[in-house]
């Protein structure tokens, strides 16, 4: 893939936490980040991912989350007393069992020109059911048979399973439940069918044996889905050069129809956990087959915004655009990307 850069358009993120509302009452907004993007009309539209937490109380943790009230998925908040000595911001563990100190949900922003959004107040997707009760994250949008399939991470005690929406408008949506169960992430659908079938790239989460790498499978309906098989996965245990993405990847937004083949943009993390994005290419007719990746990053968290925030030297992306030849910029390719949790960049996909 030496023929692609990613080139930051500005240095500065064009959206930060600061810009968004909290849209619960009594919460504060602790990270807006991870947008997937697409364009509707002559607008880009995102769903950013937006994780609020109640407002702090001195000595405690207060723990947002979706339980049953009377057989209703119902938003509540636990207070625990705040454990002694350092432990993780994001995920605590109290009495032996795991949470999320806050909840994440979809928001819609808007935007002309690609750069300034206006961002809704209220929640597109709201964790709504009991596999969602400790979030939706980090959502890919694919445009496909006339509609926009939403996938997204919604994440329950039980661990990160896949779900589905649909919309044609981003003003009514439907929700399709999990198509795929824990522990599983990061899932890009393409966006026409291929042979035949619908398909998906996904990241099945391994323990003793294995790291987490990208898999392809099939679908007759886009809802029900088999023929799981590895694609490729981090280089870094044989070969030091790929450290940068030795300790796992996964995929980002939906892959892009080129010339020379299906473009995949992913992420890759290393033993510190800074992530990294890069590009694979597949063969357009048979996507099993890879046929280049990138040789070292193509982006890298090296600003100051990308390397200090709730999830400090992180540059993940999960949405990008490919702007049509009738517009103000013609068949450019924009890359939108999270920065350590706390904000969105944008770079330009560039193909020399």
């Amino acid at each position: 893939m030496k023929n692609y850069q990613l080139k930051r358009l500005f240095d500065q993120p064009i959206l930060q936490t600061i810009d968004v509302k909290p849209a619960i009452d009594g919460f504060e907004v602790l990270g807006a980040f991870n947008p997937a993007t697409c364009l509707l009309g002559d607008e880009v539209i995102m769903l950013l991912r937006v994780a609020e937490a109640p407002l702090a109380r001195e000595g405690y943790l207060s723990i947002p989350l979706i339980e049953e009230k009377d057989g209703i998925p119902t938003l509540t908040v636990r207070h625990f007393k705040e454990p002694e000595g350092d432990y993780d911001p994001r995920v605590v563990t109290i009495d032996g069992k795991q949470y999320l100190t806050s909840l994440s949900h979809l928001r819609l922003a808007r935007s002309r020109d690609g750069i300034h959004f206006d961002i809704d107040d209220k929640p597109f997707l709201f964790p709504a059911r009991m596999d969602e009760s400790f979030g939706i994250e980090d959502a890919r949008i694919t445009f496909l048979d006339n509609q926009y399939w939403i996938t997204y991470t919604a994440v329950s005690e039980h661990g990160p399973a896949v779900g589905l929406a649909r919309t044609t408008d981003f003003t009514t949506v439907e929700r399709l439940g999990l198509i795929l169960p824990p522990p599983n992430k990061d899932v890009a659908l393409f966006p026409k069918q291929i042979n035949g079938k619908y398909v998906m790239l996904h990241r099945p989460m391994v323990s003793e044996i294995g790291k987490p790498s990208v898999w392809m499978a099939e679908s007759e309906d886009g809802v029900n889905w088999g023929n799981h098989r590895f694609l490729f996965g981090g280089r870094g245990l044989a070969d030091t050069r790929f450290a940068w993405e030795g300790a796992k990847i996964g995929a980002g937004p939906e892959p892009l129809l080129t010339d020379e083949g299906w473009l995949v943009c992913y992420h890759g993390a290393d033993a510190t956990h800074a992530y990294a994005l890069a590009l694979a290419l597949l063969d357009k007719d048979d996507p099993t087959q890879v046929l280049d990746r990138s040789a070292g990053p193509l982006l890298t968290p090296d600003l100051p915004w990308e390397q200090e925030g709730f999830f400090p030297n992180v540059v993940f992306s999960n949405g990008w655009i490919q702007w049509p030849a009738q517009s103000a910029h013609p068949n450019k390719i924009w890359v939108y990307y999270g920065a350590a949790d706390s904000g969105v960049g944008l770079a330009e996909l560039i193909h020399i």
